[in-house]
């Protein structure tokens, strides 16, 4: 039913300059086709790539920005997006305006009718030149506009349908493997981390309300300190979104989620020759973590970048598996 993970974003005050960040430290694609700011939708996002195939790799890193002016497009957002910012914390170093999924527009009226019979508060904003399909926020009404986490536990999920962004039909066919790629070339974002308090409740809202399921059995991770619930999508190339509720206080996610509450966590990106990518980080002069062996990659190594290098934000690599 769910095709795939948009993007995996970040709400910035300078997403400009964070564009230029990611290129310049990790070396994420950037173009200036690839940033989107419209008149009648005030803000400013880019569409970054790991790889500049969509086939490839169709979640795309997203440094965003909604600006204060007025917003006819969507007149109800600023206050919508305060009372997400408010949801999840001013003081967060990583705060999402939307965990954004698609779907078919078929399934998308699916979804909306069940929304509709359960009774379940949800936005849809109104159709414009500049993006002429629905989209749809769940745990607010233009009425109340402030989020209720009770429909999605937690996630701050949108959902926009796939035919929009015009992704490459082979990502739900025959989606290319990397060949004669350089060392240390990144592949694909692989994992979305989302942190959460309560798993099982986040788990039973999304697949009471929205038949958002995850693919296998909640998994416990002992030695990395917390449960996971991942969900895939029909592209198989999609990033997953995992949903993390930490075990111990005192492990990595424990200690984040205690430091600066829910909300998103990290960002996974694959590569071909992980020992290259280090090289190229300490080149660059960035610092980050060399992890020997991580429960996380099922025992292999992980580099995990520190947060100070990209103001706050989250990026982690693994090697690519085939």
């Amino acid at each position: 039913m769910y095709d795939l993970l948009l993007s995996a974003d970040m709400m910035v005050p300078d997403p400009d300059g964070m564009a230029d960040l990611l290129s310049e430290k990790l070396g994420i694609y950037q173009h200036k086709n690839w940033r989107q700011a419209f008149d009648n939708h005030p803000y400013i996002a880019h569409f970054l790539r790991v790889h500049k195939s969509l086939a490839m790799s169709p979640t795309r890193v997203e440094p965003q920005w909604h600006l204060d002016k007025p917003n006819p497009g969507d007149p109800f957002f600023h206050d919508h997006l305060e009372s997400l910012m408010d949801f999840q914390g001013r003081h967060r170093p990583m705060i999402t305006h939307a965990v954004v999924l698609t779907m078919t527009n078929e399934n998308l009226g699916r979804l909306i009718d069940r929304l509709h019979r359960n009774k379940m508060p949800f936005r849809l904003a109104q159709r414009t030149k500049e993006m002429p399909f629905d989209r749809l926020w769940v745990g607010m009404t233009p009425e109340e506009i402030d989020y209720q986490p009770r429909v999605d536990g937690g996630l701050c999920i949108e959902i926009i349908p796939t035919e929009a962004p015009h992704f490459p039909p082979e990502i739900f066919t025959n989606p290319p493997q990397p060949t004669d790629f350089k060392d240390g070339e990144m592949v694909r974002v692989t994992r979305r981390g989302f942190l959460v308090r309560n798993l099982d409740y986040t788990l039973k809202c999304c697949a009471e309300n929205m038949d958002l399921k995850t693919a296998g059995p909640v998994r416990t991770f002992k030695d990395e300190g917390y449960k996971l619930g991942r969900f895939e999508f029909r592209a198989k190339t999609s990033a997953t979104l995992d949903v993390l509720e930490p075990t111990q206080w005192d492990s990595h996610a424990g200690l984040y989620l205690n430091n600066w509450g829910p909300g998103l966590y990290y960002i996974r990106i694959s590569v071909v020759n992980l020992e290259a990518k280090a090289e190229m980080l300490r080149e660059k002069g960035v610092n980050f973590e060399w992890i020997e062996s991580s429960e996380a990659v099922d025992g292999r190594p992980l580099i995990r970048v520190d947060p100070a290098e990209l103001k706050g934000q989250l990026f982690e690599f693994e090697e690519h598996v085939l």
